[in-house]
């Protein structure tokens, strides 16, 4: 059996990362593909117990290299216990957020040298990477009030100062420009359905669908 595809979606805050998983779980599937959407941090039930010291509390409760030795820990726990098997067998893996979020938000963000992240994710993943990136881009603003928009509790990276998510974002694309072969930027103010099918076609030129 031929190995599986593993897709991530990236992006700030309220860029509907979550909505287009969904959606584009529903349309791999419709072609017959086995999917497992999951996220980050969390995935298995290590990592989402991370998860909750990561995203609860006040925004200045861990320094960028306590949060990403946090992530890094679940980080290895989701992909040895959920990711590489599910690839191993041949189903495609769409993960809300993965490491292009820890160079945003603790490196680019948050100021962490970019040689240690490296050095913590080679010795943790290896050589381990996503085959397509996709970066849903919304300005920083709009992106919070969307989260907001939710209802829900303000998570503590929602929290920080709209400066830093103006480097979140500008992060991202910088990724994706040093990395145009893994990664394609995509206009997040399109309406969920039109999102979804500019990511579609963005795998099917990339990837082939199922």
């Amino acid at each position: 059996m031929s190995r599986g595809r593993f897709i991530t979606l990236e992006g700030g805050e309220g860029a509907g990362k979550t909505t287009l998983a969904r959606a584009l779980g529903e349309a791999l599937r419709a072609r017959g593909a086995e999917v497992v959407l999951t996220r980050e941090p969390g995935g298995t039930p290590n990592a989402e117990a991370l998860r909750a010291l990561l995203l609860e509390g006040d925004a200045g409760r861990w320094s960028p290299i306590a949060e990403t030795l946090l992530l890094y820990a679940a980080r290895e726990d989701h992909v040895r216990r959920l990711i590489e098997p599910a690839l191993a067998r041949g189903a495609w893996v769409v993960c809300d957020r993965f490491s292009d979020s820890t160079r945003a938000y603790q490196g680019a963000a948050g100021g962490l040298a970019m040689e240690r992240i490296e050095a913590i994710e080679a010795a943790a993943l290896g050589g381990m990477a996503p085959d397509l990136t996709l970066i849903a881009d919304l300005g920083a603003q709009d992106g919070l009030a969307r989260a907001a928009s939710r209802g829900e509790a303000v998570t503590r990276f929602e929290a920080h100062p709209s400066e830093f998510h103006e480097r979140l974002r500008q992060a991202f694309l910088d990724i994706a420009k040093t990395e145009p072969e893994r990664c394609a930027v995509l206009d997040a103010r399109l309406e969920p359905d039109a999102l979804a099918r500019a990511a579609l076609s963005v795998i099917e030129d990339r990837l082939g669908l199922p």
